[in-house]
């Protein structure tokens, strides 16, 4: 359960730190990604990505660290979600001839770290 709960607690403070950046500055994940905001359409895609969905994700493992009857639904949530932003990550870093900065290597050690702990407390 300890396991758990500091994935829950860690994954709280990274998604919803990071979403409120994003949803209240959407150019700093869109430059750390080297993601180009054309127009509005752009803006309200990165504001609501890395911003809207990043604390929606941060709350429920809130809800999840602080009611027993959320907690599983929390890991396999951390387990299944971002394990495959990582997979995803980790796939195009390995196919694509384009080098990649330390924000994709930081995400994927993030992402997988955080999805084995996950799948690893859900176990216990």
């Amino acid at each position: 359960m300890i396991l758990g709960k500091t994935v829950l607690w860690i994954s709280i403070l990274t998604f919803t730190t990071y979403g409120l950046v994003g949803f209240f500055f959407p150019q700093i994940p869109a430059d750390f990604g080297s993601l180009g905001m054309l127009n509005g359409d752009g803006i309200a895609e990165i504001a609501a990505t890395y911003g809207g969905l990043q604390i929606g994700i941060g709350l429920f493992c809130l809800i999840a660290a602080l009611n027993a009857d959320f907690y599983r639904s929390g890991l396999a949530l951390l387990a299944i979600a971002v394990g495959f932003l990582g997979l995803a990550r980790f796939y195009t870093f390995i196919v694509i001839p384009d080098p990649v900065t330390g924000y994709t290597y930081g995400a994927i050690i993030y992402e997988l770290a955080i999805a084995a702990a996950a799948v690893i407390a859900l176990k216990k």
